[in-house]
């Protein structure tokens, strides 16, 4: 049975962070995939200003084409909107039964947790792994069963510092794989 790692997120856009933490939790936690799960809408960001879904999908797939084991997924475009994650797992499940799913949030989202919707049954469905983010102490509060931390890189900036990057005209060299970076200047993407 593959192991297969779920990261959702907005990836407005994918940047370094996301790639080395996803190549971090294939190394040293053993997974087999890990599953860049584009969100068409968070429900706790529909006020953001997102840039379409395929071309962000199209972002996270050119950030992975070199590795096997990472995945740019586009699952919850068939699903309704705003994407909870209750509702995901649940069709993940039901459509593959012979893989073992573990959720992977940020610090961030962590804190937020007992706030997500049907956040209980999550639980009872998958395990979670949590990743340090800058900011977020995951020892300020006890993991709920089935959490647990993982080790991960931390990088000090977010996908949002790379839009502003990008508006000011800034060199985003360090924070987004080249393919990225180029397909993003090629199509003006972020620039206003």
């Amino acid at each position: 049975m593959k192991t297969i790692g779920l990261f959702g997120g907005s990836f407005n856009p994918i940047h370094n962070g996301h790639i080395a933490l996803a190549k971090q939790l294939c190394d040293a936690e053993g997974l087999d995939e890990l599953w860049f799960m584009v969100s068409p809408m968070n429900p706790f960001k529909q006020n953001q200003e997102l840039l379409e879904d395929k071309k962000r999908l199209e972002l996270v797939e050119l950030a992975v084409q070199d590795d096997p084991r990472l995945v740019a997924c586009d699952f919850e475009f068939s699903l309704p909107k705003p994407s909870y994650t209750y509702h995901t797992l649940k069709a993940l499940l039901k459509e593959h039964p012979d893989k073992k799913f573990i959720l992977i949030i940020g610090g961030d989202n962590w804190l937020s947790f007992p706030h997500w919707y049907k956040h209980k049954e999550i639980l009872e469905m998958v395990n979670v792994w949590v990743y340090p983010r800058p900011g977020y102490d995951l020892t300020e509060k006890k993991l709920e069963e089935g959490m647990r931390v993982v080790q991960a890189p931390l990088f000090n900036f977010s996908s949002t510092d790379v839009r502003n990057a990008i508006r000011k005209g800034q060199d985003t060299s360090e924070m987004l794989p080249e393919m990225v970076k180029n397909k993003i200047q090629q199509d003006k993407l972020y620039s206003r």
